[in-house]
């Protein structure tokens, strides 16, 4: 049961979502990452790390060290998704769940360092299968 109706009976609660939401719940971890009284800077710390890591990844790469910039961009990213798993309170940086904050950040940050150490010329890794896979699409 909850609140009383305008009648003072009390209403039955559904576990039916409603047709039309009255606010948004805020992300799980998204609380201030310092206490209300610190400097805004002090309170949201992981997003302003994990940004600094970003712009500086892209100036390195404006500045043509290309490989160096993207690897930092994935790692920085890669490091979004640790402290959204170890940090109870992370502010900004949680976006939506935890589970799903960590995955999207783990697996773009992923994918941009493989990218970064497979990209031509001289790649740092080689991927057998995906030399294969382009022989098989794009060299018949």
């Amino acid at each position: 049961m909850s609140a009383p109706d305008a009648q003072g009976r009390p209403r039955r609660v559904t576990r039916r979502f409603p047709l039309f939401t009255r606010d948004t719940a805020r992300p799980e971890g998204g609380g201030r990452a310092a206490p209300g009284d610190a400097p805004a800077p002090a309170r949201q710390w992981p997003v302003l790390t994990v940004l600094s890591g970003v712009g500086l990844g892209l100036l390195l790469t404006a500045l043509d060290v290309f490989r160096v910039g993207t690897v930092l961009i994935g790692l920085s990213l890669l490091a979004g998704a640790v402290l959204r798993w170890a940090l109870p309170d992370v502010g900004m940086l949680a976006v939506r769940s935890r589970f799903t904050d960590m995955i999207t950040y783990g697996v773009l940050g992923l994918a941009i360092v493989l990218l970064a150490l497979m990209a031509q010329p001289k790649p740092l890794l080689e991927i057998p299968f995906l030399d294969d896979t382009l022989h098989f699409t794009i060299r018949t």
